[in-house]
């Protein structure tokens, strides 16, 4: 969708080599008929990406795939440069027709099935094909036949004047090449080899050149060399005169040079192997090599000499900077491996790149083979624990991370488009296979929001991926997707960028005129977007810039897209209407801006006729091209704004030499189209002119005149609309509910967008919506939707953090250790940071700006030291600790604990690994206020809480040189309640099970029962657990104020409990997780018994008929385990408690009461979750007459 080959997004590859240069391969018959069979380029394939390239790799030996899978920008492997032309043929016995056109994006894959092969129109006694009818369901109807709704077909055959040349002594080639200058030149080049596939290498070539638009040819092998072998054919983009040629590097490495059209040569050895070329998109002697060693060079004279600039750079990971974004057009943007592997982003100018001049502009590693640089974006990818995160930069700023919808949590993110200031992607999320879903970006790339999900994805022969959407050439903002709705794939359109989608309505009539029943939204018409399985090959849907209103592609009506059943349909109306045009494949090639149509059939058999249509697919005449059917191999059109000559490349049998026919359709033009020739046309959405908030009017030629247009002159007027809310689109953060209105989504804040700003500074405060970008409304509710400016607010230090720079607990004796410090809210520019590193060194700043960089230090003696961190301004301080093991590595751990427990009980705390053997360990426990570590050997501890409130306890456990730390906070209270809690089914569909989300839902899930009961905030504790079915726990606490007065009594948690259990119990706590997904909450175990009263009010009598109870009730259970056969053993720690360890399931009965002790399964993803779920022994305390209680 972008402009391949065009500024920073040019990397090397065959998009700049073709696209640039107008070139035609074609592979001969008998040797390699599917790419699938080739060899690679290469001994070593590049993996999938994840964040794509828009370059492309080397075109290889040709007709071969590339090694590298090419770049998955959803548009075809041709989509050329203005004026330009170039194509990948095969020659198969004629198997295949490929016509190279401006087309933008999504080239479809054939069906595997060969066509009927009748002529359009010759087949009325054929039986019609049924649609489905009724919901789905819907077919052709038997009303009367509508004979102005039917595609006319003129069966005479008329002749096209045209001229046939024999490629003569040729004829066991089986590879080549073609150029053609366009542009005013009359100039072809073609380079035919013959690829000996059993040595691997390039045997004999031949170079042929016209100056005649391909009437005669010469062969031009004694200029060159008789016995020089050529492998490559280059072409200058910026220049078309400049042709470079590449020899055969078995035989000898040189280049031969033209600067007049391949007329004369000039040949220079090389001293390296070259293995791609990336030409300046500006600079037309500007070039950039890669050489079959993993080199990079530079040449400032087209070639004529060449300067190393990196060693070690990643294949096709190498780009030019874009004019408008870098102050040095002569910047070369790569990515390079260092010594030990790694991939590090690297800039420097080409005919300077030492190692003092190299800039590093991302700190640290990325992981290999993800850098792009693309317009005004650079993309790189990291990887961290276990999570692939993302980072942009927006005209070479500094890197920030790109920001998706919280849980999308992707397994895979492909770049679109970059137009438009604005950046595409498709992101597979944690919970799709073979779907994703495409956002959209800020100006500044980094802010995203959902613009359709579930768009159908495909592989391609390398392994590539290929996303169904295609953007229609000429019309900003339109793009058609194929989107997955209950394993039915649709074809869905927009005009404004994503905002919008609807289905596309199918024709009235069908090919013969018949009326075609298809009712929406249950039958529709479905399109193939997809690119062909040979990647080098166009595709079947095609529009143009030039010719902004026409749409053709093949497709089917029904409830579904299919492989069956495929006809070709036409829209002269930017998508609104369809109109059926033949049914079987065809090839479309636009001429003369598109005032003419040409199709030519997909079939194995040679042919000598086409298709023409003047009045945008209504009618059809047939044409004879050639007296001799020919096996067609491919089609190219003349490059340049008129397009009025077509060359056909083919042969007649399968062992002849090629056929090169030349079709002038000049001569089917009497005269140049006059002003009256033409008539305006207003581009709409289904009767809404204003498309991307402006009404354009465009210049069509009328249907009845037949005559020649020439140049293109665009939209005759555009004119601004009046901002309505359909030109906006919901904020990050938002999403759009039935009524139309953004609100926030249930896991953002919209607060948080201030807590970068200073007082005194000002942010633009989001109301929701932001303005689709291009779009060009004025006035209206735009004030409205728009963000305002508003004064930074005042806040203290909040949510302090210090870390390393490379996210690890160690640092090595006597080398750098980088500290960075983070703050989520607080003046950066007013405070006060000290940093005291534990060895007896502190040092303090004034403002979190001067620490951008990170703090260095570095530690004399091995141990563990106490890093802590103080920040101060006017409103409040905040602190945070950093427990740095020196030449100590780190590892996994989770530390289980309960969530609440009792003042002056002892509490299990325990160190849980993953994986559990891991060798000999060391555990370091920090908990309460306590400065000094406790150090043991063993996984557990146990220690009392002496007063109420909240503690935090933070284990980390050394094995080897691995280090891993867990925090957990527990609440102490004398006494609370507990209770489970579950959900509706439909909650697990959107449970990734990872501690972030847990949080965020047990936040949702205290906010709706505060809501249904009306009870204190402070009163509620809920922690969702761990695994599915989903389940959380509800602890009734007994808060107190600071003043320690007014604390509940267990009388008031009884009633507490009992208000919380009725209205779960009448299904009132319920909450909307997403517009029309709503969750009700109820309980799972109803345990609102006290704990057992640590306090000395009670009575001697009343003791003792608690423990009288107390040993019944151990007497009853040691029975129980001895008739069980003391199958389940476990520790008894206190007198009437049962304790068991994670993946126990008991059940008690006492006084007709059934409890059920259910541990959660341990999340396998290492966390430091503060106040998720935290993995435990369980305990049920059995009191006389209770339910039991779930103790933590």
């Amino acid at each position: 969708m972008g402009k391949v080959g065009a500024g920073d997004g040019s990397s090397a590859g065959l998009s700049a080599l073709l696209a640039g240069a107008g070139l035609l391969m074609l592979l001969a018959p008998g040797v390699c008929s599917s790419l699938s069979c080739c060899p690679p380029q290469h001994p070593s394939s590049t993996p999938r990406r994840t964040l794509t390239p828009r370059g492309f790799p080397h075109p290889g030996p040709l007709g071969r795939a590339p090694a590298t899978p090419p770049p998955l920008f959803m548009r075809p492997l041709f989509a050329v440069a203005p004026g330009d032309r170039a194509l990948f043929l095969e020659r198969a016995g004629g198997s295949r027709v490929s016509v190279a056109t401006a087309a933008r994006s999504g080239r479809r894959r054939r069906s595997g099935t060969e066509p009927e092969k009748i002529e359009p129109g010759e087949g009325a006694s054929r039986s019609r094909r049924d649609m489905l009818k009724d919901g789905g369901q819907q077919g052709l109807g038997t009303g009367a036949r509508d004979p102005d709704k039917a595609t006319r077909f003129r069966m005479e055959e008329l002749r096209l004047t045209s001229t046939t040349f024999a490629l003569t002594g040729d004829s066991a080639h089986n590879q080549a090449m073609v150029h053609w200058s366009g542009h005013n030149s009359s100039v072809i080049l073609i380079l035919t080899k013959l690829y000996d596939y059993n040595l691997g290498s390039i045997t004999e070539s031949s170079l042929w050149r016209s100056t005649d638009y391909g009437t005669t040819y010469e062969k031009l092998n004694d200029k060159v060399g008789l016995k020089t072998i050529l492998s490559y054919l280059y072409v200058c983009p910026t220049n078309k005169r400049k042709i470079m040629l590449l020899t055969d590097p078995e035989i000898e490495s040189s280049l031969l040079i033209s600067s007049d059209e391949g007329a004369t040569y000039q040949k220079y050895r090389l001293n390296f192997y070259i293995q791609s070329l990336l030409f300046h998109p500006k600079q037309e002697d500007w070039i950039l090599a890669y050489s079959q060693d993993q080199k990079l060079y530079s040449s400032a004279e087209f070639g004529r000499r060449w300067q190393l600039i990196q060693e070690s750079v990643v294949p096709n990971r190498f780009y030019w900077s874009v004019m408008g974004s870098s102050k040095e057009p002569d910047l070369v943007h790569l990515e390079a491996r260092t010594v030990d592997g790694h991939s590090i982003y690297l800039t420097c100018r080409m005919q300077n790149c030492t190692e003092a001049n190299r800039n590093k502009p991302f700190p640290g590693y990325i992981d290999p083979d993800s850098l792009i640089v693309q317009d005004d974006y650079v993309f790189v990818q990291l990887t961290s624990g276990g999570r692939p995160h993302y980072y942009v930069s927006y005209r070479r700023s500094p890197f920030a991370q790109m920001k998706l919808p919280k849980y999308a949590l992707p397994k895979d993110m492909h770049v679109i488009s970059t137009d438009e200031n604005q950046v595409f992607a498709a992101v597979q999320e944690w919970n799709q296979n073979d779907t994703y879903n495409l956002y959209i970006s800020d100006t500044r790339g980094v802010y995203f929001t959902l613009a359709l999900e579930n768009v159908q994805s495909s592989r391609g022969p390398e392994g590539n991926v290929m996303i169904d959407l295609y953007e229609v050439a000429g019309i900003k903002g339109m793009f058609l997707a194929n989107k997955k709705i209950d394993n039915q794939v649709k074809t869905f359109i927009t005009y404004n960028k994503g905002r919008d989608w609807r289905l596309l309505q199918a024709p009235d009539a069908d090919l013969r005129g018949d009326p075609v029943h298809c009712l929406l939204p249950y039958c529709s018409l479905h399109l193939h977007l997809k690119v062909s399985e040979n990647p080098y090959t166009s595709g079947i849907i095609a529009s143009r810039d030039t010719a902004p209103s026409i749409i053709v592609a093949s497709g089917n009506i029904g409830s579904e897209l299919s492989d069956s059943d495929i006809s070709m349909f036409v829209s002269s109306d930017a998508g609104n209407t369809w109109r059926q045009i033949f049914e079987e494949e065809h090839s479309i090639l636009y001429l003369d801006q598109g005032g003419v149509l040409v199709a030519m059939k997909h079939t194995s058999l040679p042919i000598r006729h086409l298709w023409l249509s003047f009045d945008e697919g209504r009618s059809w005449s047939k044409y004879s091209f050639t007296s001799i059917p020919l096996f067609v191999d491919g089609v190219l059109g003349e490059p340049g704004e008129e397009t009025l000559i077509m060359t056909v490349f083919g042969h007649f049998s399968h062992r002849s030499e090629w056929q090169l026919v030349k079709v002038d359709y000049k001569s089917i033009f009497d005269r140049r189209c006059a002003e009256e020739d033409y008539r305006p046309w207003q581009l709409h959405s289904q009767g809404e002119a204003c498309i991307m908030g402006a009404k354009r009017i465009y210049k069509k030629r009328k249907s009845e005149r037949k005559c020649m247009q020439g140049k293109y002159a665009g939209a005759m007027e555009s004119e601004p609309c009046v901002c309505t809310e359909a030109d906006f689109d919901c904020d990050y953060g938002y999403e759009r509910h039935s009524n139309g209105q953004c609100l926030p989504a249930f896991w953002f804040n919209p607060s948080s967008l201030s807590k970068d700003c200073s007082l005194g500074q000002s942010y633009l405060n989001s109301t929701g919506y932001r303005k689709v970008v291009s779009n060009n409304c004025t006035d209206g509710v735009r004030e409205q939707y728009t963000a305002k400016p508003q004064k930074c607010p005042g806040k203290a230090p909040r949510g302090l953090r210090i870390v390393t720079a490379d996210g690890k607990l160690t640092a090595e004796q006597g080398h750098n250790v980088t500290l960075m410090v983070q703050l989520e809210e607080g003046d950066v520019q007013r405070t006060l940071i000290q940093v005291d590193f534990g060895d007896g060194i502190a040092v303090s700043y004034v403002n979190l700006s001067s620490m951008e960089d990170g703090i260095k230090h570095v530690y004399q003696n091995v141990g563990i030291f106490r890093v802590t961190v103080q920040v101060d301004n006017s409103l409040g301080s905040d602190s945070a600790v950093l427990y740095l093991h020196v030449t100590c590595p780190l590892e996994h751990v989770h530390l289980s604990l309960p969530f609440v427990t009792t003042k002056n009980k002892e509490v299990n705390a325990t160190a849980v690994l993953w994986p559990s053997q891991v060798g000999t360990l060391t555990y370091v426990w920090w908990y309460g206020n306590n400065t000094e570590p406790l150090i043991t050997l063993e996984g557990s501890i146990s220690f009392k809480f002496t007063s109420e409130g909240m503690n935090t306890i933070t284990v980390q456990v050394s094995a080897g040189n691995a280090i891993l730390q867990d925090t957990k906070t527990i609440a102490v209270y004398e006494e609370f309640r507990s209770l489970r809690l579950a959900f509706s089914p439909n909650l697990d569909d959107y449970n990734p099970d990872i501690p972030e989300w847990r949080r965020d839902i047990s936040r949702v899930i205290k906010k709706s029962l505060v809501e249904a009961t009306g009870i204190p905030s402070q009163h509620i504790l809920v922690a969702v657990l761990p695994g599915l079915p989903t389940a959380a726990e509800l602890f009734v606490l007994p808060y107190q104020d600071g003043t320690r007065e007014n604390k509940r009594s267990p009388e008031d948690l009884e009633q507490i409990s009992e208000v919380l259990i009725h209205k779960l119990n009448q299904n009132l706590v319920h909450f909307e997780l997403k517009p029309g997904v709503q969750v009700l909450v109820h309980a799972a175990h109803l345990t609102a018994a006290p704990l057992v009263d640590l306090t000395p009010t009670h009575s001697g009598s009343a003791m003792l008929m608690l423990l009288s109870v107390v040993f019944v009730g151990l007497a009853v259970f040691v029975i129980y385990k001895f008739k069980r056969g003391w199958r389940d053993r476990s520790a008894v720690k206190n007198i009437g408690c049962s304790c068991r360890g994670p993946g126990f399931n008991s059940q008690h009965q006492q006084g007709g009461s059934q409890a059920s002790v259910t541990s959660v399964p341990r999340d396998p993803t290492p966390s430091s979750d503060l106040h998720g779920h935290q993995e435990h022994t369980w305990c049920t305390d059995i009191h006389p007459g209770k339910t039991p209680i779930h103790i933590k």
